[in-house]
C-alpha cells in the first residue's frame, strides 16, 4: 500500500507564485527605471518621480509577503499599484499631447514629453511604466479576489 500525497501538497501554491510574479514585475520595473536614469543618464521628470514613489516600495512590500506567504501584502501593495497606474496613465496622456500645456506639471525642469527612446519602435518610457503598473495591479487584484472566496 502506497501513501498518496494530498493534491494541495503536490501542486505549487498558485497564490504564492502569483505574488512572486508580481514581485518580479516590480523588481524588473525598478531595475529598468534605475537603468534609464543612472546608466543611460535620462533625467526623470516630475511624473516619473511620482511613479517611482509608488513603484520602489512595492519591491519591499511584495518581497515581505513571500517569506512566509502573507496575503496581507496585497492590502499594502494594491493601493501603491493603483496610484502608480493613475499617475502613469496621466503621464501617457501628457506624453501623447492630450493634456493641454496649462495642466502639465513639468513646466520647469525635465519635460514630461521628452522622447528618449522607443522600445521595439512602440513603447516609450511612460508606456512601459503604464504596462508595469497595469500588470502589477492586475496580479494584485487577482490575488485579492482569490482571497475573498
Amino acid at each position: 500500500m502506497t501513501v498518496r500525497e494530498r493534491p494541495s501538497e503536490a501542486q505549487p501554491d498558485f497564490d504564492w507564485m502569483l505574488l512572486f510574479a508580481a514581485w518580479m514585475v516590480a523588481v524588473l520595473a525598478t531595475a529598468g527605471s534605475l537603468f534609464f536614469s543612472s546608466v543611460m543618464e535620462f533625467p526623470p521628470c516630475v511624473l516619473c518621480w511620482y511613479q517611482r514613489i509608488c513603484l520602489f516600495p512595492l519591491v519591499v512590500v511584495l518581497a515581505r509577503g513571500l517569506f512566509p506567504y502573507d496575503r496581507g501584502a496585497v492590502r499594502y501593495g494594491l493601493p501603491l499599484a493603483i496610484v502608480g497606474w493613475v499617475v502613469a496613465a496621466y503621464h501617457n496622456l501628457v506624453y501623447a499631447g492630450v493634456v493641454p500645456e496649462s495642466l502639465q506639471p513639468c513646466a520647469k525642469g525635465v519635460s514630461c514629453t521628452e522622447e528618449y527612446l522607443k522600445l521595439f519602435g512602440l513603447f516609450s518610457i511612460p508606456a512601459l511604466s503604464l504596462l508595469a503598473f497595469t500588470t502589477l495591479a492586475g496580479m494584485l487584484l487577482a490575488l485579492d479576489r482569490r482571497g475573498s472566496k
